[in-house]
């Protein structure tokens, strides 16, 4: 078991590689932003905060996951 840091400044970074590895696979399989809200059943925003690494709800990182076609795990690594 390791400690927390002394500060919060580590999640902002990892929220986001998480929406940089949201991206690279959405433009890896060809899909538009429009296309990923609309199958998920989420807001055009979302996606768009989800990518610019603001906070997100597990579920709807479920979804995007989902829609993507890829584990969770693969999103969070």
């Amino acid at each position: 078991m390791r400690d927390l840091p002394h500060d919060d400044d580590w999640i902002p970074e990892r929220r986001r590689a998480i929406g940089d590895r949201v991206r690279t696979e959405r433009r890896r399989q060809g899909l538009t932003q429009d296309q990923v809200w609309q199958a998920a059943r989420i807001d055009r925003r979302t996606v768009q905060n989800v990518e610019a690494g603001q906070e997100m709800k597990l579920s709807t990182l479920l979804r995007i996951a989902w829609v993507l076609d890829v584990p969770i795990a693969t999103l969070m690594e």
